[in-house]
């Protein structure tokens, strides 16, 4: 029996006290109407209603069962709505990897985007490297993660991908400075300051190999996790780094200089497991990508801007 079909009915019926007309705005017939409530009757083993040539009246059952039947469909049109949400994504907790060097702008117009679109769904943030979030994501510790590609993929789905330009940061009183591009091979001689290989060891390859394809042949590598660190590093003449622009905004005493020929790009995608994906996921990757190309625009533009003085008041600490 189909109890919530039954008690929908009822309630038709008992608003209306009337077979016909409840029949009719129920869309259907009245003689199955008829034997639907009896079959209720029978289920519940009670008289719902006083049939008589006269009308029809609830009885003190059908009563108590009207008041009933209105919370419990109340309560199925709750729960369905509440199990489409979970569905579609809109509820629940993901937890989500983010790695380390992640802007603060993309992670706040993220996480504003998330709570505007699914205020229901709850961002739980896991900060960790690359290969760091791909462990916790085959150890199903992680609904889905931000990775620097190329990575090992496998049992995963990978969503768009976002390319970024990187370019030059270096002391705005380095000679290379002056130029408005600089080409991969002006850098050989210097050392590379970038994040250490354990963090995302495909990208860390794939960015020395592509230096050493273009001319330049790192004197020394040092590794810098932190922004703050890494700017540290390039401000004492300690070595050049490769970074979006967005790296360079944090400190005014450092200038950012676009690659000649555009020869590299830090690549950022989304990654969830291919079995058992939370129902966000897929969604989370389109607005990740969505968010990026705001944030971190991928169309290259003079060095002007990154010149121009800053709106905001530069304090040094004493």
């Amino acid at each position: 029996m189909d109890l919530s079909r039954h008690l929908r009915y009822f309630v038709v019926v008992a608003e209306q006290l009337h077979f016909t007309r409840a029949a009719e705005l129920l869309g259907i017939a009245q003689p199955p109407l008829s034997q639907a409530m009896r079959r209720l009757e029978r289920e519940l083993d009670v008289d719902l209603f006083h049939r008589s040539p006269h009308g029809t009246e609830l009885t003190t059952a059908g009563r108590l069962l009207l008041d009933e039947a209105r919370a419990l469909l109340a309560a199925e049109t709750r729960l369905r709505t509440l199990m489409r949400k979970v569905r579609d994504g809109d509820l629940g907790t993901l937890r989500t990897g983010v790695p380390p060097d992640v802007p603060a702008a993309l992670l706040h117009e993220l996480l504003r985007r998330c709570a505007e679109q699914a205020p229901g769904l709850d961002i739980d943030l896991h900060e960790a490297g690359t290969t760091e979030q791909l462990r916790l994501l085959t150890e199903g510790r992680l609904d889905v993660g931000l990775v620097h590609p190329p990575v090992d993929a496998t049992g995963l789905t990978t969503g768009p991908r976002a390319s970024i330009p990187l370019g030059v940061v270096l002391p705005r009183t380095s000679p290379l400075a002056r130029l408005d591009e600089i080409g991969v091979a002006d850098l050989d001689g210097h050392a590379l300051i970038l994040a250490p290989r354990d963090g995302a060891p495909g990208w860390h390859d794939h960015l020395l190999d592509t230096c050493r394809t273009h001319g330049f042949v790192p004197a020394r590598i040092r590794h810098a996790q932190a922004p703050e660190f890494l700017l540290g590093l390039v401000l004492a003449g300690h070595g050049v780094a490769l970074q979006p622009e967005s790296v360079a905004h944090r400190e005014p005493r450092v200038a950012w200089r676009p690659l000649e020929q555009r020869p590299l790009h830090l690549h950022t995608a989304a990654v969830w497991p291919r079995r058992g994906a939370h129902p966000a996921a897929a969604g989370f990757a389109d607005l990740v990508i969505d968010v990026l190309s705001v944030v971190e625009p991928p169309a290259l533009i003079g060095h002007d801007r990154y010149d121009a003085a800053r709106p905001w008041t530069v304090v040094y600490p004493r």
